[in-house]
C-alpha cells in the first residue's frame, strides 16, 4: 500500500487505491473467526496497513476502497474510525453491506451455511465515493466491482452503461491478483526485460477511460513489467466461459484486445457488455467435519510393492469414512543420493467426526514403524485434526438482497436493482464453446515437444472446478497466427482428458473449451476436478495453480513449420 502511494508522485498520481482482500476460502477462514468472536470477521491485516498510510492518502488525495470488511464491514469501518482517531485523523469512512444472507440461510435455501454471502456489484461504491468518502469498505463485492465503483463514479455512467462497465471489469480483474498482471506466476518469466526481476514486483494500475478502454501500467522504478502476455495471464486467470458474469453487466471476454503501446503500457480496448444475470451468485461455506494427512517415505527398491504392503496394513484398522492415497513419481534407477532414490506416499483422511481422523489414524500408522516396509519413516510427527469446510456456489433472486450503503454520518442508502430486461440465463448461451472432435490430420512434418514451447498457461480454481488458460506467446514469431489456428484446433474436451489424466474421471459434459480469438487463447473449464473446494479437496494441488504448468510441460506433436 504505502509503495503504490509513494510512486504516485511525479505526475503518477493514483485517484483510488484498491484491495481485493477475499477469497472463497479467504470467507472460510472469516467464518471461523465469527465462531470465536463475533466482533471479527474482517481483515486485520488491512488495519494495520491502514494504519501506516491513512497519513499519507489523505495528503495525496488518494482515496482507498477494500473489500477487506469481509463478514463485518461495519466492524471494520468502526475499526479504521478508531484508528484514525489515534492519528490526529478525520477521514470520511464509509461502508458497504447486505452481501451477508446467514440471517436468512434457511429460507433461501442455504440451511447449514457457515457463511452466505451474495456478490454485489460496484453502485453503493460510488455512491459512497460520490457522497465524499475518503475510504470505502465493503463485504463480498465481486473483485472487479473494486474498480468499477470509482469508474462509475468518476465517469457517470449509468447502469445500462454496458459497454463502459464491462471494460471497467475487466480492468478491475486485470489488477485484482495483484503481481499476477506484472509478472508473478508467468509462466514465460524468462522471457520479460532484463533485470526486471532484480526487484519486488511492482503492483499494476489502471487507466480507465470514459469509453470504458484502459492502459495497465506500473509505477516507474518498480520491478516486473505490463506486457500483453503478463496481462493476458491475468484475464485468463479463474474465468469460467467467455461470458464473465457480474452483478452490474456481463461482459463479453471474446471482444477483449490488447495493444503494447508503450514499456510497461498495454491498452485494453473493444470491450463489449450486455445486461447481467436475473440473479446473483453467493459464496456459500458450510462445515465438511475434519481431516488430517501424513507422508511415509518409500526409498531404493521395490517401492511399489512397499505402498502396496503399507496400505494394505492401514487399510484394514482405519475407520475415516474417507481414505486417500497419492504417491509422488518413482525414484531413478542408481540414484547418487538418498533422497533422489525416494519418493512419498501421502494418505489424506477425511470424517464428520475429529475422532477417526486424530489418534484412530496416526496411532496405527506409528505403531506400524517397525513392522512394516523396511526403510519405514515419516516425514512429520503426527499432528491433531484439522476442521476443513466445503465450499458451493448458489443463485439467489436479486430481490433477496438489499445492497446498502452506510455513510459516515449513519444515513443508509439502498443501492437500486439495475433496470431490466436482465438475462435470466446467460450461462445458457455458451458463447465461444467449441467441444469440437480432433482435428482433421496434418500431412506434414511434426516433432514432438512441450506445449509450452510456445504456449503459455495459467490456471486456478472456482470453487471444486479448475480453470486453464492457454495463449500462444507474443514472442515476435511470424508463424504465431498460423500457432494460434492450431492451438484452438488442438485444445478440445478429448485433448484435454489426454493432457490431464487426472480428468478422465469425470463425466463426458464436464469440460468445456471457450474460444478468445483477440487474445490468441482458449479457456478450459475442467468442472469437478477438485471436488468440493480447495479446504476439502485432497488432490496434490487442491487450487490447481500449477495445472497449467504441468500441461505446459505435456508433449504434443506441432509442425515444423510452426517451431
Amino acid at each position: 500500500m504505502r509503495e503504490m502511494l509513494e510512486g504516485s508522485a511525479d505526475g503518477q498520481g493514483l485517484d483510488v487505491l484498491t484491495g481485493d482482500y477475499l477469497a472463497e476460502l479467504t470467507m472460510l477462514i472469516l467464518g471461523k473467526d465469527t465462531m470465536r468472536d463475533p466482533r471479527l470477521g474482517y481483515a486485520r491485516t488491512f488495519v494495520r496497513q491502514v494504519e501506516d498510510c491513512l497519513g499519507l492518502a489523505l495528503e495525496r488525495g488518494v482515496r482507498i476502497v477494500s473489500n477487506a470488511g469481509g463478514l463485518n464491514p461495519a466492524g471494520l469501518a468502526d475499526a479504521l474510525r478508531e484508528v484514525a482517531r489515534g492519528l490526529g485523523l478525520d477521514p470520511v469512512v464509509a461502508h458497504v453491506e447486505g452481501d451477508d444472507l446467514r440471517p436468512r440461510a434457511g429460507e433461501l435455501g442455504l440451511a447449514g451455511a457457515l457463511t452466505a454471502n451474495a456478490y454485489l456489484g460496484g453502485f453503493g461504491i460510488a455512491a459512497a465515493l460520490r457522497a465524499g468518502a475518503d475510504v470505502v469498505v465493503t463485504g463480498r463485492v465481486t473483485d472487479a466491482s473494486l474498480v468499477v465503483g470509482p469508474a462509475v463514479a468518476h465517469h457517470g455512467w449509468t447502469p445500462t452503461s454496458y459497454d463502459e462497465l464491462a471494460g471497467a471489469v475487466v480492468a478491475g480483474h486485470v489488477l485484482e491478483c495483484g503481481t499476477q498482471a506484472t509478472g508473478g506466476n508467468f509462466s514465460g518469466f524468462l522471457s520479460l526485460p532484463a533485470g526486471s526481476l532484480d526487484r519486488p514486483l511492482g503492483f499494476p494500475l489502471a487507466e480507465v477511460a470514459a469509453d470504458g478502454s484502459c492502459v495497465v501500467t506500473k509505477h516507474d522504478g518498480t520491478g516486473g513489467a505490463v506486457t500483453v502476455d503478463t496481462v493476458t495471464a491475468q484475464l485468463v486467470y479463474e474465468i469460467q466461459s467467455a461470458h464473465y458474469l457480474g452483478p452490474d453487466v456481463t461482459t463479453r471476454l471474446d471482444t477483449v484486445r490488447l495493444e503494447q503501446v508503450g514499456p510497461d503500457r498495454v491498452a485494453v480496448t473493444g470491450v463489449r457488455g450486455v445486461a447481467p444475470p436475473a440473479r446473483l451468485k453467493v459464496c456459500v461455506n458450510t462445515l465438511g467435519g475434519y481431516r488430517n494427512t501424513m507422508e511415509l517415505v518409500l526409498t531404493g527398491l521395490d517401492v511399489e510393492a512397499k505402498a502396496d504392503w503399507v496400505r494394505a496394513q492401514l487399510d484394514a484398522v482405519l475407520t475415516a469414512s474417507s481414505v486417500t492415497w497419492t504417491r509422488t513419481a518413482l525414484p531413478a534407477a542408481d540414484a547418487d543420493t538418498e533422497e533422489g532414490a525416494s519418493c512419498l506416499l501421502r494418505c489424506t483422511v477425511k470424517d464428520a467426526d475429529a475422532a477417526p481422523v486424530g489418534k484412530a489414524f496416526t496411532g496405527p500408522l506409528v505403531e506400524l514403524a517397525l513392522g512394516s516396509y523396511p526403510g519405514f519413516t515419516l516425514t512429520s510427527p503426527p499432528g491433531p485434526p484439522t476442521p476443513y469446510g466445503v465450499y458451493r456456489p448458489a443463485l439467489v433472486d436479486r430481490a433477496a438482497v438489499e445492497h446498502t450503503v452506510v455513510h459516515a454520518d449513519g444515513r443508509r442508502e439502498v443501492v437500486p436493482d439495475p433496470p431490466g430486461p436482465l438475462d435470466p440465463d446467460p450461462d445458457a448461451d455458451h458463447v465461444g464453446r467449441r467441444p469440437s472432435p480432433y482435428p482433421a490430420p496434418i500431412d506434414t512434418i511434426t516433432r514432438r515437444v512441450p506445449l509450452g514451447t510456445f504456449v503459455h498457461a495459467r490456471s486456478g480454481d472456482k470453487g471444486g472446478d479448475a480453470n486453464l488458460g492457454l495463449w500462444v506467446a507474443h514472442d515476435g514469431s511470424p508463424a504465431r497466427a498460423d500457432r494460434v489456428t492450431w492451438l484452438t484446433k488442438l485444445i478440445t474436451p478429448r485433448r484435454v482428458r489426454e493432457l490431464v489424466p487426472e480428468a478422465a474421471a469425470l463425466p463426458d459434459d464436464a469440460i468445456d473449451v471457450y474460444v478468445l480469438p483477440h487474445l490468441g487463447a482458449v479457456n478450459v473449464v475442467l468442472r469437478g476436478l477438485l471436488g468440493e473446494g480447495v479446504a476439502a479437496s485432497t488432490r496434490f494441488d487442491p487450487q490447481a495453480k500449477g495445472l497449467g504448468e504441468w500441461v505446459r510441460s505435456r508433449h504434443v506433436q506441432v509442425q515444423e513449420g510452426l517451431l
